[in-house]
């Protein structure tokens, strides 16, 4: 018989115990050797990436935003207490490898009344005891439960280190938008009162008898335009600052000082090879570390179709005066197999769930690689293009600039008509406004570049920092 027994648990255990590999049609992902672009500079990639990148952009305000964010943002708050609540998981998932010990301790007192009125004497009983049971982990079932919960708190960890790198990237755009709003609107006044000043030319000209009354309505209609756009970016701006103090965690709106883009660095960032995004971006390692969590469920699930073997033991003392309660101690042994027998396909489905997920996870651990990857790409295409087309809007605001003078100075000489000069007012305002919206794309090119490239991330330092929430 105990031949038998062996005999059957050892095909259990080959059988069962072990995880199946992963059954799946889906190739694995190619990926690139070496980014498109030449600026993606290997060598300086390491130095580039610093965990405090937006000091590189040279603003003591945009520092003080990143920093408040990162402390204030109720997303990051969030975030923390769900790696909080993982790792406590985990201390309870660990619990279970070692045996549970309970004491106890009742005293009754027990009185009967005859039907008669008579009382019978008291009875007095005291008694204490101590109680352990332990889980033989034959098929590692507790450890894989264990192993499981270790994975979904580093999961955690990275997750919340994601929110933090998506709070500190949106601080910084948020900041940068509500800056070149603040740059816009300057630009706007200015234009506006040239606009107004030419009106005065016009009127003179009229009452002269050199421009008509279309010429002076049409540009009072060029004003009232630039009126109307001046209030509009003043919308925007206040909109900006509300956003901002959102991502702060503050009700309102934060109050941004900085009133020019031309003031701040153009940071140089080095992509280095596509190789090192694996383990550079916390999303993929919050992933990665989801994968392993679910390997580790199918392997809980598996061994829950297996026998499970219990010993408890247990040490007792009773009596009728607590002074002699331990001269009759007694104690008890036992040891408990139980086995699945039927349960209607109850394991076998919990088993197939825990398989599917460990396939949808692998699914999503490779689509965040591909969409980290399409990520740093699109953040390398925006830095060159943006870059190109500022090179060249540079020489049409010159020439904005130039042909605005040249229609001014023809038209208060009765050489040029005002069709003219309108024309190049608002290829001025024009090409300003251009100037400021692409300064603002380059910049914040390079806050998605460094996102992208995971802000400086380590994993073994986020790790390490987390580890003392753990106790096991």
């Amino acid at each position: 018989m105990h031949k038998s027994v062996a005999a059957w648990g050892a095909a259990l255990v080959l059988g069962g115990c072990a995880a199946p590999a992963i059954d799946t049609d889906q190739p694995e992902p190619a990926l690139p050797q070496q980014w498109p672009q030449a600026a993606a500079d290997a060598a300086n990639a390491d130095a580039a990436l610093s965990q405090h990148w937006w000091r590189s952009f040279g603003s003591a305000e945009l520092d003080s935003v990143v920093d408040r964010a990162r402390i204030q943002s109720w997303s990051v708050a969030e975030a923390a207490a769900r790696v909080r609540q993982a790792a406590a998981r985990w201390n309870e998932a660990g619990a279970s490898l070692l045996p549970e010990v309970s004491g106890g301790m009742n005293a009754t007192r027990n009185k009967s009344l005859s039907g008669s009125g008579g009382v019978d004497a008291a009875q007095n009983r005291f008694a204490v005891s101590l109680s352990a049971s332990y889980e033989v982990d034959f098929w590692g079932k507790n450890r894989a439960g264990r192993d499981a919960a270790q994975a979904v708190w580093k999961a955690s960890v990275f997750d919340r280190d994601t929110v933090q790198l998506t709070v500190t990237a949106g601080a910084a755009q948020a900041w940068l938008h509500s800056v070149a709003l603040h740059e816009r609107v300057d630009i706007a006044r200015l234009n506006l009162q040239s606009a107004e000043r030419l009106v005065q030319l016009v009127e003179s000209r009229a009452r002269a008898g050199a421009a008509s009354a279309l010429e002076l309505a049409q540009q009072k209609g060029l004003v009232a335009s630039q009126r109307r756009s001046l209030l509009t970016l003043q919308q925007q701006a206040l909109d900006a600052q509300t956003a901002l103090a959102t991502l702060l965690g503050q009700a309102g709106g934060a109050e941004v000082v900085t009133t020019s883009l031309l003031g701040l660095q153009m940071p140089a960032v080095g992509a280095g090879v596509p190789a090192q995004l694996l383990v550079r971006r916390p999303d993929i390692a919050r992933a990665e570390a989801q994968l392993a969590a679910a390997q580790a469920n199918v392997q809980v699930a598996r061994a829950a179709m297996l026998p499970r073997l219990t010993l408890t033991g247990s040490v007792g003392a009773g009596d009728e005066r607590w002074q002699r309660i331990f001269d009759n101690p007694l104690y008890a042994l036992a040891a408990g197999l139980t086995a699945p027998i039927f349960d209607a396909g109850r394991l076998a489905a919990g088993n197939a769930l825990a398989m599917a997920q460990r396939e949808e996870l692998l699914a999503t651990y490779r689509k965040t690689i591909i969409e980290a990857f399409a990520d740093v790409q699109l953040a390398l295409h925006a830095v060159s293009g943006v870059q190109a087309q500022a090179q060249a809007q540079a020489e049409e605001l010159a020439q904005a600039h130039k042909a605005l003078s040249l229609a001014e100075t023809r038209y208060r000489s009765g050489a040029e008509s005002l069709l003219t000069l309108l024309d190049a007012q608002r290829t001025l305002y024009a090409a300003q406004d251009v100037a400021v919206q692409l300064r603002l794309a380059h910049l914040q090119a390079h806050v998605s570049l460094y996102k992208a490239l995971g802000g400086g991330w380590d994993m073994a330092a986020a790790v390490g920092a987390g580890n003392g929430l753990n106790t096991q």
